[in-house]
């Protein structure tokens, strides 16, 4: 899928024709409130945030992948402005699923208690449901990954399969063989969730139950 990259990273334009998108050193900025607002208000950062998103899905065009569905970084396609645009963009490149950060609460404390999003997150995010049902573009009913993002431990995993509500979920992960290495995010357990990923007990219980396994093109080909 496309990972739309908005915050805390490098843009695919050059930095000259999105200035009010980057920073001194030609990143995107990092302060995701501020910006959100100046997006949202302000008609010239709203241009160049289109044409860094038209820049991202050319790109990704380039490479001769299927697009199978498009999320963002630190998903910030909860934001309406940015959703309104990937969308109408996406749309002339064959976007046809998208990633609802939506993480039902209930679920999580069933596992473990603690601190499950805000009511604003569950409100962007139903707010985007609708927007996506509009659309005619697919979504899973839910995800799970937010609250216990970089901690999706084996643990975790099997508390979630044994709680999982019916319907379509998506369970991300960020594996990797170290938990240290250039740009990787502080107190992400990396290895941790590449071990809960191929989990030997977890895959047992997947297929004890019938849990079936697709991707975002194949769910949305069967709606």
């Amino acid at each position: 899928g496309l990972h739309l990259v908005l915050v805390e990273g490098r843009p695919v334009l050059p930095p000259e024709r999105i200035p009010d998108l980057v920073d001194g050193n030609g990143f995107f900025r990092t302060d995701m409130s501020r910006q959100g607002a100046r997006i949202f208000f302000i008609p010239r950062v709203r241009r160049q945030l289109a044409a860094e998103i038209e820049a991202q899905f050319a790109a990704f065009a380039a490479t001769g992948l299927k697009l199978d569905h498009v999320n963002s970084h630190k998903h910030y396609h909860l934001h309406p402005t940015i959703a309104a645009l990937a969308l109408g963009i996406g749309a002339r490149y064959g976007l046809k699923a998208m990633r609802l950060p939506y993480e039902p609460k209930a679920v999580i404390r069933a596992i473990e208690p603690g601190r499950v999003g805000t009511a604003i997150e569950r409100w962007q995010a139903r707010f985007l449901a609708r927007r996506l049902d509009r659309a005619g573009v697919f979504h899973p009913d839910r995800i799970f990954g937010l609250a216990w993002s970089g901690k999706m431990t084996e643990a975790r995993l099997l508390g979630l399969l044994e709680h999982l509500p019916a319907g379509i979920s998506e369970i991300y992960f960020h594996p990797a063989l170290a938990d240290r290495y250039p740009q990787s995010a502080r107190g992400y357990l990396y290895r941790a969730e590449a071990d809960a990923l191929v989990s030997k007990e977890a895959l047992e219980f997947v297929k004890k139950i019938g849990i079936e396994r697709k991707s975002f093109s194949a769910f949305q080909a069967a709606a």
